[in-house]
């Protein structure tokens, strides 16, 4: 398994992303790490890290995206970034995957430019597992196609299935579609139409219908399809409520239990990071021929390995070519 690593995307790039490089190698004996960015910077990190290994490599790169500017102008202005060079490292297959915590618009519009789509994929889509109440369940897309049309959503609803079905373990996932009511007939053309379709289609045994936002994290479905705009409203909203959640919790705890304070600390540390990014990795760009995962901005050093281990489970777990079967014409 070869990946190629951004590492100069992040909030705190390059360093971590150097160090989760070498957690995963050190974790990983047939993984191969290409760390693609400022060539001598990252040569000075593994130098103070005296670490050599010919299984971590580096690429150079002459920039990279900033999280401020707007990816497709930044892409054509710097055509040789760091995000650019490592999906032409895939698409020459010298790689089997991309892996990036730097702008999300950018990693998916070089991407799109790349023309690595699976046979049968119209467009890719960004998928993430968020926990509910009746375990994890996916939520596609959540924002690398803001412009979704119907056919779109049906295919977010078979790619979600498998990796619902091939990386949570769900055996057959029921399918819902968010919408801002249950009823048949709700939301804009886009979903009145999805509705339709879905409910028509192969899928329509697994298709519970429509799903407010609120059952989402009730467990409604184990798969919730929508376009990108409001995949990502609905999951940045989630990571702020959750921050908040477990924030005030820790504050009433805290208050409540001084004398038990070490034992409430551990007990909310625990909590924390069930739910933290860190511990998921990144998020699947599902629907391209190759593997790319996309993780949050501030991703530390074990959210990197982490997401370099998701990488590599979906290739073992031949995702692409289940996704392939299911959708070829």
């Amino acid at each position: 398994m070869r990946i190629a690593l951004d590492a100069m995307g992040g909030d705190h790039a390059p360093a971590p992303n150097v160090d989760g490089a070498i957690a995963a190698l050190e974790a990983n004996p047939e993984l191969t790490v290409l760390l693609v960015g400022d060539e001598p910077l990252l040569r000075r990190l593994l130098e103070e890290r005296s670490y050599s290994d010919d299984r971590l490599q580096t690429v150079p790169a002459d920039d990279f995206v900033r999280m401020d500017e707007k990816p497709t102008e930044a892409l054509r202005r710097k055509p040789n970034c760091s995000i650019a060079v490592c999906w032409r490292l895939m698409a020459g297959q010298e790689v089997d995957a991309v892996v990036s915590a730097g702008h999300t618009g950018a990693v998916v519009a070089a991407g799109l430019r790349t023309r690595l789509f699976l046979k049968g994929v119209k467009r890719p889509g960004i998928a993430v597992a968020l926990p509910t109440l009746r375990g994890r369940s996916v939520l596609m897309d959540v924002g690398a196609n803001p412009a979704a049309r119907a056919e779109h959503l049906y295919q977010y609803a078979v790619m979600g299935s498998i990796y619902a079905r091939e990386m949570l373990g769900v055996e057959r996932p029921r399918i819902g579609l968010i919408n801002i009511g249950s009823e048949d007939g709700k939301g804009t053309d886009l979903y009145r139409e999805a509705h339709a379709l879905l409910s028509q289609s192969d899928l329509k045994e697994r298709y519970v219908g429509n799903v407010e936002g609120r059952g989402l994290y009730q467990g409604e479905a184990d798969v919730l399809v929508c376009e990108g705009f409001v995949g990502n409203v609905v999951l940045k909203v989630s990571e702020g409520i959750a921050e908040f959640m477990l924030r005030s919790v820790q504050e009433a705890v805290l208050a409540q239990l001084q004398s038990e304070r070490e034992i409430a600390l551990r007990a909310l540390g625990e909590l924390s990071k069930r739910y933290h990014a860190r511990e998921e990795g990144g998020a699947p760009l599902l629907g391209i021929d190759g593997i790319c995962i996309i993780c949050h901005g501030s991703s530390d050093a074990p959210a990197i390995a982490n997401a370099l281990k998701v990488a590599t489970t979906l290739k073992d777990r031949q995702i692409n070519s289940k996704i392939a079967r299911e959708l070829a014409p």
